[in-house]
């Protein structure tokens, strides 16, 4: 098999997988389905990408794309023309914001079919895909979790990561478009449809979380609340 022979059978394996795991979950799709509907040999998975994770991790990664367009990258960018200075809460949300969006316009994975991988991989943990997490995001949380930590000095580091699991987690929850609660459907919301709307939306709902006091969560306080019926 010649170099270019192998190349093809690395892209023709991303694309299997892409739409494999698309449509049918991580779990449910299995190596030689992958490289079946590729039409190459099981080794080549090794070859190329050393194992089902290592494959799931170049389909993540090239939906994602360069460094220099994707949240990091962006992120690099307003820091450095913030100066030194903590980049405001309301730019490091419309920030990450922004980059999900951008990321459901991808021209080599379409809207669709990358929400779907979205709501896969976060909202249906399957076996044997439970320690999957994507060294991009891993990155990202961390860089933003320092970036809004110097924009709320106020806040504990404790307060800063539940509000980002929070804002991430409704993030994903929109792009995803799994309305379990269906009350996009009961109250026939237009824009339910449309992810770019609902986090539209979403921002200042957002911004003033991260801006909200710290909460009291000690037991004293939950005693109190308690004891008045709130």
């Amino acid at each position: 098999m010649t170099r270019s022979d192998t190349t093809d059978a690395k892209t023709r394996l991303l694309d299997a997988a892409e739409h494999l795991f698309t449509e049918h979950g991580f779990a449910a799709t299995s190596l030689r389905k992958i490289t079946t509907e590729a039409g190459v040999p099981l080794a080549m998975v090794s070859y190329h990408f050393g194992s089902k994770k290592g494959l799931m991790e170049a389909v993540y990664a090239r939906a994602l794309g360069q460094r220099d367009t994707s949240r990091v990258g962006y992120l690099d960018r307003l820091e450095a023309q913030a100066g030194g200075a903590p980049v405001p809460v309301d730019v490091l949300v419309e920030a990450f914001i922004s980059s999900a969006l951008r990321l459901t316009r991808k021209g080599t994975i379409s809207g669709a079919v990358f929400k779907q991988m979205i709501g896969r991989a976060f909202y249906e943990p399957e076996a044997g895909v439970e320690d999957f997490f994507p060294t991009e995001y891993a990155e990202a949380v961390e860089r933003y979790k320092c970036a809004f930590m110097r924009a709320l000095p106020a806040l504990s580091e404790a307060d800063v990561v539940w509000r980002m699991y929070f804002f991430v987690g409704m993030v994903a929850y929109a792009m995803a478009g799994k309305d379990v609660m269906r009350m996009t459907e009961i109250y026939a919301l237009e824009e339910a449809g449309c992810p770019e709307a609902m986090l539209r939306r979403l921002m200042p709902f957002i911004v003033a979380g991260f801006n909200a006091p710290s909460a009291d969560v000690s037991p004293a306080a939950g005693a109190l609340a308690v004891a008045l019926g709130t």
